[in-house]
Formats: C-alpha cells, sequence, structure tokens
C-alpha cells in the first residue's frame, strides 16, 4: 500500500484541477469496480454491487491547498492567493510546481531587517515566487495569471511513519482503493467518492451522495494529532492508536448510530481506535449529511501530524487499521 501512497500524494491536485489524481485512482481501480461516473462538479464516483439492498458510500477528498497566480511584475515574479487553508510561513523558502514548472515562494524585503520585518507579519500581499523567469512576457508564457500551484515536495517514508505532502486527504483516498480492492465480494453496494474543492468549502461532497441516494456515508480524512512538543492540549488524537472515530468538529456531529456501529466492529474485530472530538474545523461529513432529505453520516480519520504543510506525516499502522475497520464496515455496517 505504501507505493499507492506515494503514487497519490506526489500526483498534482488543487482545488478545481484534480484530474491527474483521478485517473490515477481508476487505474488502480480498473479490475476492482462494477462501473463508476464522473458527475457535473468533477467528482470520480465508483462502485462494486452488493445484493443487500443497501447502499454505503465512503468518501475522501482528492483535492489538495495550493496558490493561484493573480499578477506577475515587470521582472517576472509571481504574485499568488491561497486555494484552501494555506499558511503562508509553510511555503516560504519551499518549492511551488505549477503543471511542469517549478518556483522558489520567499518573502520580499530589500534590507535584512525588512525581510525580517515582513517575515514575522508574513502574509500573501508581501510573498511572491520566482519562477527563474526575466521578465513578465516570459513569465506569463510559462505560468499565466489563473494557473495553481502545489508544493513540490515528495514523499518518504521513515520507520512506522509515512511523510508527504497532501497527505490530506489523497491519504483517505488510498485507504478507500485499497477497500474496494480487499472487497472480493460483499453484501452491501459500495460507492467510492473521491470528490473535489473540500478545501474551498466541501463543494465536491455537497454533490457526491445525491444521484446514488446511499444510506449511510462515510468521511475518510485526516485530523489533527496532539503528539508533538507543545500540541494543542484539549486534543486526544495521536499517531499510532489507530483510526479516530468522529464524535464532533466544529462544522457537524456524526450520527450516534453510525458512531456506535463503528466502536462495535472495531471491539469485536480487535481493531485499535481512537475517540475524537476536535475542536476546530470540519470534514465532508459535513455536507453529505445534508444531503437530500440528510443521510446518516460519520468520519473516520488518520491522526496526522504538520496538516497543511510541505511534510504531512501519518503512521503505516493507522492507516491499515482504517482499511480493515471500514471493511468490517462495508461488510457488516447497515
Amino acid at each position: 500500500m505504501t507505493e499507492l501512497v506515494k503514487k497519490l500524494t506526489e500526483a498534482y491536485g488543487p482545488s478545481g484541477r484534480e484530474s491527474e489524481v483521478h485517473q490515477l485512482i481508476l487505474e488502480e481501480l480498473s479490475d476492482h469496480i462494477d462501473g463508476y461516473k464522473f458527475d457535473a462538479v468533477g467528482n470520480l464516483l465508483v462502485w462494486k454491487y452488493g445484493s443487500s439492498g443497501k447502499k454505503i458510500l465512503f468518501d475522501a477528498h482528492s483535492d489538495e491547498i495550493g496558490l493561484v497566480v493573480t499578477n506577475i511584475t515587470e521582472k517576472g515574479f509571481l504574485r499568488v492567493d491561497a486555494v484552501g487553508g494555506v499558511l503562508p510561513h509553510t511555503f516560504v523558502g519551499h518549492r511551488v510546481r505549477f503543471g511542469d514548472v517549478v518556483g522558489v515562494a520567499y518573502v520580499e524585503g530589500e534590507t535584512e531587517e525588512e525581510r525580517k520585518k515582513n517575515w514575522n507579519n508574513l502574509s500573501l500581499d508581501n510573498m511572491f515566487v520566482d519562477i527563474g523567469a526575466r521578465s513578465y512576457e516570459e513569465a506569463k508564457n510559462k505560468v499565466p495569471i489563473g494557473s495553481f500551484g502545489v508544493y513540490d515536495s515528495h514523499f518518504y517514508e521513515m520507520g512506522d511513519y509515512l511523510v508527504s505532502k497532501a497527505m490530506d486527504d489523497r491519504i483517505g483516498c488510498a485507504v478507500i482503493v485499497e477497500l474496494f480492492k480487499r472487497l472480493n465480494s460483499c453484501p452491501n453496494t459500495i460507492i467510492g467518492s473521491f470528490s473535489v474543492q473540500e478545501e474551498v468549502g466541501l463543494v465536491g461532497a455537497s454533490v457526491a451522495a445525491y444521484t446514488l441516494s446511499p444510506d449511510v456515508c462515510i468521511a475518510i480524512d485526516v485530523t489533527d494529532s496532539a503528539d508533538y512538543p507543545k500540541a494543542f492540549k484539549r486534543h486526544s488524537m495521536v499517531l499510532g492508536k489507530g483510526p479516530a472515530i468522529k464524535v464532533k468538529d466544529k462544522a457537524s456531529i456524526s450520527n450516534r448510530m453510525v458512531v456506535e456501529k463503528l466502536v462495535e466492529l472495531a471491539e469485536a474485530g480487535g481493531i485499535p481506535y481512537q475517540m475524537e472530538v476536535l475542536t476546530f474545523g470540519g470534514t465532508n461529513a459535513a455536507a453529505l449529511q445534508r444531503t437530500r432529505a440528510g443521510i446518516a453520516s460519520a468520519t473516520v480519520s488518520i491522526p496526522t501530524r504538520y496538516v497543511h504543510s510541505p511534510s504531512e506525516m501519518v503512521c503505516k499502522s493507522d492507516v491499515e487499521n482504517t482499511v480493515q475497520l471500514l471493511i468490517e464496515y462495508a461488510m457488516k455496517g447497515v
């Protein structure tokens, strides 16, 4: 599964530009699904039929945070805005990839003192991206206004941990792909949703479940990990203790019956798990539960360090145990 995670996390796929990720997913699933479709907003939906008449949708968003070019200076430097929840400090000094073109993000300042001042008050207004162009025309031909960029960051395996950009939420995509590969037969119809534009407002999930009318939706996403120095003290989620079954976050409260079933299946199967109460943020479950007349929805999270940075970190055993828990739910969940 490690190679799958590497392939998906290193793919280029900022919000609204997820097609490369979707094609990789379809290649992986070509022999493991009964059908697929792209809906009007670009979500990739795949399915495997069951005989029970019940449908379970597993969703993971396929987009990642990034930057978009808003202007180009006379000397060919790019001015940018955020795509999703971008922290400017995580870009300064790092490479940014705009398709085939790579640039370096940095903070402006004519003197060292001015750069320090701008760093301490860093915003996208005093940041730029250098793509090696010498003029406006050269930069415009390489990376025109409206181009989307992502961290030019690569995958690393560090013992028990996996590190890369875009674990949020390609790790969720990898979990769903692996789920379909391992489900040779299942009583329930299983739908995989690889949704678009989560990072800019749960756009894809707002319609992903509409046409297929599942009985239950489970979002798979990352969550904060509180096991590094001076991490958020009110969070209990840590790496290595299993998937986190979400109770609530700032956007939604998980369906109680779905949560209780997930806990029951984890305990019966000897699968380690954690309970998650996230004091900020949200997942696609907030949109999925509002679809049509309402759908019972919850989130299963993978604890992750350094979210929205070039080096998001997850634990391999948490990923494997998430797959196992979702297989149990696919077989016995409704």
